[in-house]
């Protein structure tokens, strides 16, 4: 099963455009038409036939760099068509080729990790064998090229901010397009800051807006005696209690959040931050039973303590500047934060008895960002589908949240709890 795709036609369209000189090669052993163009490359006699659903045999003639058509070809012929064709590659890309020829000690090399390459699908057996022939690319570090534009320069700088490995580093430089931009975390902060200053000037105020009488009756915060509106449970990160709460949460998030999605993109990272925001509603209604929420603190602490974890697992990978004192001030940002909303959350409130915004959220975001967040990360260009971890981490995040839900639907009559009136 190594060299058999069953959907190859997401993946030839953009290997034809980009490598067509290896599939040319390559492809007639795994059962694909050849690309055009490249005549002179292709077997004598080959009909262009697709391989047949019963396996390698039948396909004919037999493909003259495999000629058992085993779904391998030999290092040697390998580095022969690299040495012959590799110009045509992008510098960095024919540097991984050579380290995946390299780390495999068994003289052969699978297709289906030579395609997964070419194809951007990288499998963990390609990533094994690229970690054991990895002194290829240790000779020269994207860090010392010269000649980068801006654009380049920011996207070499956002890849030594979040990638702990050189080949990461430079697959990434290489891949990155700019489209789409990283606009999931951009939206979520400019909604943040409309409906800040949106009811800033309803209620007349913008450092501890909690304070007014107003505040708790919008549709968006999350309140214990509407935890029926389950919306609320997603909806209260737009409500801030202040531009002090706005002003950290908003710089966490841009400088943490912006280069993450740019490196793993807006489904896994916008993943990592709605299981944060959620975790932390739901956390707060079963610890901090009173407490209404507002804030994007669960989301923010899941993807700044991912990237943290990541960094310290990785401390001798990550090449970022300054990292010991950045982390530092991170950590800082973070204590002082999470110190504003304890100390707000027990000070007397405005308008008692609702008791002030919990600060539990930042808990459950943090829970979240150990979890499922560090297993995403770690995990460049990998499927998420195929790391046991993930599931593992998903499948307690899920029940988690099955019996928060139990939780919240039973628990507060069974314990007679003494909610604060509806705003």
């Amino acid at each position: 099963m190594c060299g058999r795709l069953v959907e190859h036609s997401k993946i030839v369209p953009r290997c034809e455009r980009e490598h067509g000189w290896l599939f040319v090669c390559m492809c007639p052993a795994i059962g694909w038409q050849p690309v055009q163009g490249v005549p002179h490359l292709l077997p004598e006699g080959w009909d262009r036939r697709l391989l047949p659903e019963d396996g390698w045999d039948r396909l004919h003639p037999p493909c003259p760099y495999d000629p058992d058509n085993s779904g391998f070809i030999s290092t040697e012929r390998f580095r022969d068509l690299l040495a012959t064709h590799g110009s045509e590659l992008d510098p960095h890309k024919l540097e991984v080729l050579l380290a995946l020829a390299d780390g495999n000690s068994d003289g052969k090399i699978c297709y289906q990790d030579f395609v997964n390459l070419m194809s951007n699908k990288r499998s963990n057996s390609f990533r094994r064998a690229i970690l054991q022939g990895g002194r290829h690319l240790k000779g020269s570090s994207l860090r010392d090229e010269v000649g980068l534009g801006l654009s380049q320069r920011l996207v070499r700088h956002v890849a030594y901010e979040t990638l702990p490995r050189e080949v990461d580093r430079k697959w990434y430089f290489d891949s990155y397009n700019y489209w789409p931009p990283p606009w999931l975390i951009l939206t979520i902060t400019i909604l943040e800051v409309v409906v800040f200053f949106y009811y800033g000037c309803h209620l007349d105020r913008l450092v501890l807006q909690v304070s007014s009488p107003s505040f708790l009756k919008s549709p968006l915060p999350y309140h214990p005696q509407l935890r029926a509106q389950a919306w609320r449970y997603l909806s209260y990160i737009f409500m801030h209690t202040g531009i002090e709460h706005l002003s950290l949460n908003m710089a966490m998030q841009l400088l943490v959040g912006v280069p993450l999605e740019m490196v793993h993109g807006a489904a896994r990272i916008g993943l990592v931050y709605a299981c944060g925001v959620l975790a932390g509603s739901l956390a707060v209604s079963v610890t901090d039973m009173t407490a209404p929420v507002v804030g994007s603190s669960g989301g923010v602490y899941a993807l700044v303590s991912a990237h943290l974890a990541n960094v310290v697992m990785n401390w001798s990978g990550m090449k970022c500047q300054f990292k010991l004192f950045r982390m530092a001030m991170a950590l800082v940002c973070m204590s002082v934060e999470f110190g504003r909303a304890v100390w707000l959350r027990f000070y007397p409130p405005a308008f008692p008895p609702c008791p002030n915004p919990s600060f539990v959220a930042h808990l459950g975001g943090v829970m979240v960002g150990l979890t499922l967040g560090v297993v995403v990360l770690q995990n460049y260009e990998q499927r998420l589908q195929e790391q046991s971890l993930f599931w593992i981490f998903f499948c307690v995040y899920t029940l988690f949240v099955l019996c928060a839900i139990f939780w919240n639907i039973f628990a507060y009559s069974l314990l007679d709890v003494r909610l604060p009136p509806p705003p």
